[in-house]
């Protein structure tokens, strides 16, 4: 009897070590099933984010078009930067012959940011775990169109010029046309307005095919002076308001439509003036 009850016992133990190895055989091979990949997401150069700002994330299969993500994460309002992720994927899913990267789009209100640098993942020899992501910030259309408008600032000088000249009473008006070597189009009226005892006005016109796109005028106490106020305002080709800005005291606020249209209506009236006076060889 006892020989019979310890070889009961030996088997017992055997059975329970034979569940306890297949059940260790089990959990091995689901966590060979899944692939994490883990990171952080920056931004290049430090700035405040709204609470409008959302973040979305995704781990695409860049080898195949229009390709589903194989995960997704959307954070909003993104409350800090840097922000982490963590992606679980099904091992079934990646096919070792593809590149995988993470893709990431970050929206501010009209601010977008973008990803200087891809960042593979998974396949070849890339991360899955510790992958850094920079986003740098991209120009708000505001921004570009003033970067746009300074740029044709600078190239004045390769343009044909004429001036012109306008008396009212108590104000006198004097400006430059530059037009277009090539198709004799007014792209830009810089105009000088001395309003006697009210002051003196800087006003940059620029156009694009034949329609006001950015006014820029400075408000000065005298023709010297440095200007106590500037307007901006632009606007795209389909004529709507893009650019509206006030800058006085250090500070920028919104410019006002009723003060926007107001520009719109003098840019035309100067396109008109600038219009009579008939085009000139280039200045040497």
């Amino acid at each position: 009897m006892r020989r019979i009850a310890l070889m009961l016992t030996v088997l017992t133990a055997f059975a329970v070590t034979g569940c306890n190895n297949s059940s260790s055989g089990q959990n091995k091979a689901a966590a060979a099933k899944n692939s994490t990949v883990t990171g952080t997401v920056s931004l290049l150069k430090p700035r405040q984010l709204s609470p409008q700002a959302t973040m979305q994330i995704q781990l695409q299969d860049a080898s195949r078009d229009n390709a589903k993500p194989l995960a997704s994460q959307t954070i909003s309002p993104v409350k800090q930067m840097p922000t982490s992720f963590s992606f679980n994927v099904a091992s079934a899913k990646i096919d070792p012959a593809d590149i995988y990267v993470i893709d990431v789009k970050l929206v501010d209100g009209e601010r977008t940011f973008n990803m200087p640098v891809k960042a593979p993942v998974i396949t070849r020899g890339a991360p899955t775990t510790g992958v850094k992501i920079m986003l740098a910030a991209n120009m708000t259309p505001e921004e570009k169109m003033l970067n746009d408008f300074h740029q044709l600032q600078k190239n004045l000088g390769g343009y044909s010029i004429t001036n012109g000249r306008m008396l009212e009473k108590k104000v006198s008006h004097g400006w430059q046309t530059f037009r277009s070597n090539d198709t004799g189009k007014i792209v830009f009226v810089r105009e000088n307005t001395d309003l006697g005892d009210k002051g003196f006005s800087n006003t940059d016109y620029a156009y694009k095919n034949g329609k006001p796109w950015v006014v820029v005028v400075k408000h000065k106490s005298s023709q010297k002076a440095k200007a106590s106020e500037i307007d901006r305002a632009g606007w795209n080709q389909d004529g709507k308001l893009v650019l509206a800005d006030k800058e006085a005291d250090g500070k920028t606020s919104k410019l006002s439509d009723a003060d926007a249209a107001d520009l719109h209506k003098s840019a035309m009236t100067m396109l008109a003036l600038a219009r009579k006076k008939s085009p000139a060889k280039k200045k040497k």
